[in-house]
């Protein structure tokens, strides 16, 4: 029987990045993946993909506005199938990729159904066949899938997926989009920008429900000038397909009943723990509605048993978070000191247009903590970089605890937002105060520049406004 250190259950962001680590600190290490590639839904059906097509969509706007820019570009066409082939080539080279790392770390992986059997001890079956495997300790990664609505079961042809709207073979001339999460926000900015006319339909208050609620109103007020029709506070009865595509019925915000046609529907609705037939009934983990309690280093109730990434109870659905999980869960395993993972430190990052970063508490989650909150707020159409890049609608808000000038939030949206959010989560995790940040030296021309006039904006000493 085969003996490990540590066997990995899931090869997504935080699986490989585990399983890397796990081998730079001499584990003999083993992933288990049930696809026949390495990566998960991140690489393949998540994060990557999206954003190929969120840079072809940024690029065809471009070319759209090309007159402005100075340039003249007649009869610019969509070539849908190349941006599906480097779309697929992208991911290829990066699935190709960490089976490099893997095999630089001495990492193996099996593929198969990877199932607990009980304490030090793994199943892998494949075709039929199962095969036991001893491990000194067990990390599960299992993942998530996208959710759908009571009635409403995705075909992924007319009712689409996070998954599946990945391979439309053409550009729908209309969709609507369930649910304003990330995912539905980012898919209705890269359709909007193709051409498709979208709308989105969202059960909560607001778009974007986990950001600030400055950053949802402004993202939404962006939203309807280029033309993608929101609803929010609405809720769906039901859908039915027909030969134009789907109908969907919905009460609104003020409880009237209303239908809807598209060609397309996305189910953008959330995600689930794929935690099922995994074995963890035979253990001591909590489980709760799939999700798995884990304590300060992810690991379960049962000795040896450890969990990350979106199965996680209490933690963001996040692969960058994931990744930083399995870290803690590998050094911890490996018997070295580690950090824990603090919530608030994990940065959100949205790649529709316009962009939101964000992290830390929002204005209204450090209230109702018990600062006092004192904000600050930069507006893009004073940084000439943004300027110059055609592109400085939004703002950057701080928000600060007014006794000691630190720094608790920060919220962006606007131009090259997940970049400059950088910034944002270093001076969080260091525990930068204001005049810290202030007196910090910021290039110029630059759009990340204006994370030093936001800062000073809470003292009201911004330069550029």
């Amino acid at each position: 029987m085969a003996k490990y250190d540590v066997a990995i259950i899931g090869s997504g962001p935080g699986g490989y990045v585990a399983a890397i680590r796990a081998g730079e600190l001499g584990l003999k290490t083993l992933v288990v993946e049930k696809d026949p590639f390495l990566g998960g839904t991140c690489l393949h059906v998540g994060c990557i993909p999206t954003k190929v097509l969120l840079h072809h969509a940024d690029v065809y706007d471009h070319f759209k506005n090309a007159e402005e820019l100075g340039f003249e570009i007649p009869g610019v066409k969509i070539n849908w199938p190349n941006i599906l082939a480097r779309k697929t080539k992208i991911v290829n080279k990066h699935a190709k990729g960490i089976e490099f790392l893997f095999k630089k770390n001495k990492v193996e992986w099996k593929q198969g159904w990877g199932k607990y059997e009980g304490p030090g001890k793994i199943s892998v079956e494949k075709d039929g066949k199962k095969e036991t495997i001893e491990a000194g300790a067990i990390l599960m990664v299992s993942g998530s899938e996208a959710k759908s609505l009571p009635g409403i079961e995705p075909d992924h042809k007319t009712i689409v997926t996070n998954r599946s709207i990945l391979e439309l073979p053409e550009i729908p001339k209309t969709l609507i989009v369930i649910g304003a999460g990330a995912v539905g926000v980012e898919f209705a900015s890269i359709y909007n920008s193709f051409g498709t006319q979208v709308t989105i339909l969202e059960a909560l208050p607001r778009v974007v429900p986990v950001e600030d609620e400055e950053i949802s109103a402004e993202l939404e007020k962006t939203f309807k000038k280029k033309g993608i029709a929101v609803q929010t506070g609405c809720m769906v009865d039901g859908v039915k397909k027909d030969a134009k595509g789907v109908t969907v019925s919905f009460k609104d915000k003020d409880g009237k009943a209303q239908t809807l046609q598209a060609e397309k529907l996305l189910l953008a609705v959330g995600r689930k723990a794929m935690t099922d037939n995994c074995g963890l009934e035979k253990s001591k983990a909590k489980v709760e509605r799939g999700f798995v309690h884990v304590n300060q280093f992810m690991e379960t109730a049962e000795p040896g048993l450890y969990a990350i990434g979106d199965i996680v109870a209490g933690l963001p659905q996040l692969a960058h978070a994931a990744m930083m999980e399995g870290i803690v869960a590998v050094t911890h395993i490996a018997g070295k000191p580690t950090h824990t993972i603090n919530k608030l430190r994990i940065p959100n990052a949205t790649y529709c247009e316009p962009q939101i970063g964000s992290i830390g508490m929002t204005e209204k989650q450090a209230r109702e903590a018990g600062y006092t909150v004192k904000t600050g707020k930069f507006p893009f159409v004073g940084n000439s970089k943004a300027t110059i890049l055609g592109n400085h609608g939004g703002f950057i808000k701080v928000v600060t605890n007014e006794q000691y000038g630190e720094v608790l939030g920060i919220h962006i949206i606007g131009p090259l937002a997940t970049e400059i959010l950088s910034e944002a989560a270093a001076v969080l995790n260091l525990e930068g105060t204001i005049d810290d940040m202030m007196n910090m030296i910021h290039a110029h021309p630059t759009v990340w520049e204006a994370m030093g006039d936001a800062f000073a904006s809470v003292r009201g000493l911004q330069i550029n406004v």
